[in-house]
């Protein structure tokens, strides 16, 4: 009998499989297909505005997407550079084939894994636990806990103009069958999502005079906090192109015949990515929208085209891309369409995402109703890490808003009714600013000790890390720099001059200063942080500590205030229908979402401020 049964060999049942295994759980890992082992069956790139973000937070837990996109990237590149901290976002274009390769190799080598190649088809339960999978050849298999991480594969359907076909994740991918049935034959909610992917075309058949490039970062930082060697290989280009009137107007051609429009996908689809047909819908006064070329290799002349997400007919799509500046002789190599398959709606999973109906048993990915390789990832691992710890009769891992995008995406998904695909925002998560992709390991390097997903030179390496920022956020505080040194750095930025002695940190909190500047200016300064240490990512912190000082003390005051509402549980028996006092809708919420914490329930859409009240004071809080 295997500890943990993961269904799907995605990102998110990868990251799930390896969690669990670095823990010293037996895991069996079942895929219809072995040879598609996180494939990424969309965009061909990791990270992004707020997934970069929770790819660093994976590696900082023990996870290995991050340390995969390094090995594996062909481009790289910080989003958002010229705005704040809390918005720099990184970002690498991956060879599709090497990162499917390198999973599974790694995979391989953890001795804890079992893989088999078959298709779960339902699960069978004892005493309301989870007990075994069945599987499409016949067999059952026990386990003592199962994560469910089934992607786009429950029920999947594919369209293509007004045709469609079986799939679960590509056409040549067949989709699953009975899993969704006999799932809610133990009472769980399902219901339909819809996504998209664009057409791929030949690189060579690109005029790449007529398209902009867009370059990699010359020296790109790694995702990986852990032994990462500096990435120094050749990084392939993107180009930009942008569709026109012309465009516009053949996609229009083809509307009578696309399935969004004609009623034929049920499934609702993401708010965030639209198909460039619903784009020109929603957007009619635009004249045009920016298209990314990205290529899915070092190896391949295969071209994805990013911002062109359509289910038109296959004609359409063609005419259409030969319509954009650079692309007029362009080859189709596959077409664009959409996708739609079942998921169980969110609320029906604790904070740990074991689901509240079936003990034992986990979700984690799309089955959740979220989009993106990096949110399922981030679900796999803690799904791991939660299946192992429920098997030691230990708590559960929960990362607070304030801790982690992790900890704003599980939220997120357990108190408000995701009725279309979940993606994650740095708008999304209300203390940003303490969240940022530079801190990650430092924010969640004891949850990773504490659950052996990371060894003692990796634990040390965080502390002092941690260590080196304090002692050279406190030499800051003590160097004083005379006004003619300041006056030097300030006024080649238009500040007025000073005529005081100033400290490095007041210089450092004008408009345009930074931490280089004063180590160029003031040389006794820089002898003495040298002294300390030479890292420039040690530096940045620095900076970000003090010239943001006010915002972080202002955020940590607001984390805390939200923290004490999550201390005060919420039984799981609580009857809501007992308690006088809550609103109609509050009651209704409360009822079907049933939160666990007060924090929790203050977060539901339509809970009001009154029925917490009504709720601490029922609850002798």
């Amino acid at each position: 009998m295997y500890d943990i049964i993961v269904t799907g060999a995605g990102h998110a049942g990868c990251e799930a499989a390896l969690s669990a295994a670095r823990m010293g759980s037996s895991c069996l890992l079942i895929s219809s297909d072995l040879t598609a082992i996180a494939r990424m069956s969309c965009n061909p790139a990791i990270g992004g505005v707020a997934k970069g973000q929770i790819t660093r937070e994976i590696d900082a837990l023990g996870g290995e997407m991050a340390k995969a996109i390094d090995a594996t990237g062909i481009q790289f590149r910080m989003l958002n550079r010229s705005k704040g901290p809390a918005m720099h976002s990184p970002r690498a274009q991956a060879d599709r084939t090497l990162y499917s390769l390198y999973m599974r190799n790694v995979i391989e080598k953890e001795a804890n894994i079992d893989l088999l190649q078959d298709t779960v088809v339902g699960i069978e339960c004892s005493g309301g636990a989870f007990s075994g999978v069945r599987l499409m050849s016949g067999r059952i298999i026990n386990g003592r806990t199962a994560i469910l991480s089934c992607g786009t594969f429950l029920n999947g359907l594919i369209h293509i103009g007004m045709n469609h076909y079986a799939g679960g994740r590509t056409i040549a991918e067949p989709p699953v069958y009975g899993l969704t049935e006999d799932l809610v034959k133990y009472g769980f909610a399902a219901g339909r999502l819809k996504t998209g992917t664009p057409a791929r075309i030949d690189a060579r058949s690109v005029e790449y005079d007529l398209v902009e490039e867009q370059s990699g970062d010359p020296l790109p930082i790694s995702f990986s906090f852990r032994n990462t060697p500096v990435i120094n290989r050749h990084q392939i280009s993107c180009f930009v192109t942008k569709t026109t009137k012309a465009t516009h107007e053949i996609l229009k051609k083809g509307f009578d015949r696309s399935p969004l429009f004609s009623g034929k996908v049920q499934g609702i689809g993401p708010r965030y990515c639209p198909s460039i047909e619903d784009k020109i819908c929603r957007f009619p006064d635009k004249d045009s929208h920016h298209i990314f070329l990205e290529p899915e290799g070092f190896d391949t002349n295969e071209m994805y085209v990013n911002g062109f997400s359509t289910s038109l007919p296959e004609e359409i799509q063609l005419e259409a891309l030969q319509s954009l500046p650079g692309l007029r002789n362009v080859k189709m190599i596959r077409p664009g369409y959409a996708i739609e398959y079942d998921y169980f709606f969110p609320y029906q999973i604790n904070r740990s995402l074991e689901t509240k109906l079936v003990k034992n048993l986990f979700f984690a990915g799309q089955i959740n109703g979220t989009s993106g390789y990096e949110e399922a990832a981030a679900q796999g691992l803690i799904a791991g890490i939660n299946a192992t710890l429920l098997l030691r009769g230990r708590a559960p891992l929960h990362l607070k808003r304030s801790d982690a995008y992790i900890g704003v995406l599980i939220d997120d998904l357990v108190t408000k009714e995701t009725n279309e695909p979940y993606r994650m925002f740095t708008s999304s998560a209300e203390h940003r600013l303490l969240l940022r992709h530079d801190n990650a390991d430092i924010r969640l390097c004891h949850h990773a000790k504490s659950a052996g997903l990371i060894d003692a030179d990796t634990f040390s390496d965080c502390t002092n890390k941690k260590r080196l920022i304090d002692t050279l956020n406190q030499l800051c505080l003590d160097t004083k720099i005379k006004p003619d040194v300041a006056n030097t750095l300030l006024a080649g930025l238009g500040h007025p001059p000073v005529t005081t002695t100033q400290s490095a940190v007041n210089l450092l909190k004008k408009p345009g200063v930074h931490f280089h500047m004063l180590l160029e200016s003031a040389l006794s300064f820089k002898e003495s942080v040298y002294a300390v240490t030479d890292d420039p990512l040690v530096f940045e912190q620095v900076e970000i500590d003090l010239k943001y000082e006010g915002y972080l003390k202002r955020d940590l005051l607001m984390a805390e205030k939200i923290l004490r509402l999550d201390l005060h549980e919420i039984p799981a028996s609580f009857r809501y229908d007992h308690v006088t006092g809550l609103s109609n809708e509050g009651r209704e919420k409360l009822m079907k979402l049933r939160p666990e914490t007060i924090g929790q329930a203050s977060r539901i859409l339509g809970v009001s401020p009154s029925d917490i009240s009504v709720l601490m004071i029922r609850l002798g809080r």
